[in-house]
């Protein structure tokens, strides 16, 4: 306790660390009070909260989605645009040319991205706007409500960007992932109470324990790396007889979970198609209702088995699209390094295609049992809002941004210490020592 105490300090006395710090959470505080502000022209009591999708995108908004806030649509309008985007780069060579092109390319994909980003909540807005908010809710007439609706929410989440981007900027960084992040543990507390209340103070303090466990397992499967050790072509030090042969040996780190929480959210998204489709043909077959029945209850064993076959094998695919071999091939013969024993060119791609398959297998595998556990959770007795904790994208997210967040503070630290060092005057100057 005595050494947080003094981490603590070591923070707050950093005044650029302090400053960061200050601008996350005053950045964060206007974004949570944007998910409490209601359109305009929209009666709260007459709002019914939706399920399935509706409720995965109310976890990951902080509650502002079934609210209808200013901030309802958040940054997930930004989020789908930059896979899209993602995805032309690995598939489109204009895009490919421009992420090679530096920091002007990478400029230009986030103004296009930026630009995608508007034309995707547009159409969502107008979803939202026409199917969730439903007439009764409605206090003004439609023809001003709907476009006035369409252009505040638009408005919000290019708001919420910009939020991001000053978090990334002039916070401690990784800004979209901070406002998601916050979205999601808002409504941790209000779990909490809930559980307590359903299930008493000692099953919960299992639940707890159990929860700090998975949390463990899902910060193993997070830095988990497969380091491949290079070898760089020797320099030579020196002149003459005097001359030196130096080889400089590093790591090539693949992770074991590449694609993240994408699969994730990727087959989440497809989940909710069965029932939907299974709803068109309810009236006219029994095993359409059987379907719609499975696959609207996330705690039944087919919901979760097609769950996840399709996490396994959007991993797969996010990871072979996202990681090229063929370029770190020609990366690493460009900077003069080789991998031991493996020779450059094809062979050094196959081999890191080659490890890259056998990590990608267990890190799915992996990845699709903690997407599954909240459904577990839920079985075993645990409320659902506090369920979604022991798994899934919600856990993920939270581990991942938290440990980002910690490792930049931690450079701040060690960046700290070693100002400290040279103001103590036992590193001096050559030329006051030699004076």
């Amino acid at each position: 306790m005595k050494k947080f105490i003094q981490i603590f300090r070591d923070i707050l006395s950093i005044e650029e660390l302090r400053n960061r710090i200050f601008y996350t959470i005053g950045f964060l505080f206007v974004f949570r009070l944007g998910c409490f502000i209601l359109l305009p022209g929209v009666d709260s009591e007459q709002l019914v909260n939706g399920g399935g999708v509706f409720n995965f995108l109310n976890n990951i908004l902080g509650g502002a989605f079934n609210r209808a806030s200013i901030f309802a649509l958040g940054i997930m309008p930004y989020i789908s645009a930059s896979i899209v985007i993602q995805l032309l780069t690995v598939a489109v060579p204009y895009f490919q040319k421009k992420q090679k092109e530096g920091e002007s390319g990478r400029k230009k994909i986030t103004q296009i991205t930026r630009i995608l980003t508007i034309a995707i909540t547009l159409a969502q807005s107008s979803t939202y706007v026409l199917a969730y908010v439903p007439a009764e809710a409605r206090t003004i007439s439609d023809s001003l409500f709907v476009p006035m609706s369409v252009i505040i929410l638009t408005t919000g989440t290019m708001f919420c960007m910009w939020l991001g981007e000053k978090i990334t900027d002039r916070g401690v960084g990784n800004g979209i992932s901070m406002l998601i992040m916050i979205g999601i543990i808002s409504s941790f507390p209000a779990a909490i109470m809930q559980e307590v209340e359903s299930n008493g103070p000692l099953v919960f303090l299992i639940e707890i324990l159990a929860l700090f466990f998975i949390v463990m397992a899902v910060v193993l499967l997070t830095q988990a790396v497969r380091r491949i050790p290079i070898q760089y072509a020797k320099q030579v030090v020196g002149g003459g007889r005097s001359q030196v042969g130096r080889a400089q040996r590093s790591y090539l780190p693949l992770k074991v979970n590449s694609a993240n929480v994408m699969p994730i959210i990727f087959a989440q998204s497809l989940m909710f198609a069965p029932s939907l489709i299974a709803q068109a043909f309810a009236e006219k077959s029994d095993f359409a209702v059987y379907i719609q029945t499975v696959y609207s209850d996330f705690t039944s064993w087919e919901y979760n088995l097609t769950f996840a076959i399709l996490i396994i094998v959007f991993t797969f695919f996010y990871t072979a699209i996202t990681i090229n071999p063929s370029q770190m091939k020609d990366d690493l013969k460009r900077s003069g390094a080789f991998i031991p024993g493996v020779k450059p060119g094809e062979p050094t791609a196959d081999y890191i295609s080659t490890i890259l398959d056998r990590i990608t297998l267990p890190g799915a595998l992996y990845l699709a049992i903690i997407a599954i556990l909240p459904a577990f959770a839920s079985m075993a007795g645990a409320q659902q809002s506090f369920a979604q904790f022991y798994g899934g994208t919600s856990l993920i997210i939270m581990v991942g941004v938290i440990l980002d967040t910690l490792q930049q503070i931690n450079s701040y630290l060690l960046m700290r210490q070693y100002d400290g060092l040279m103001k103590s005057g036992k590193l001096r100057d050559r030329s006051q020592a030699v004076a």
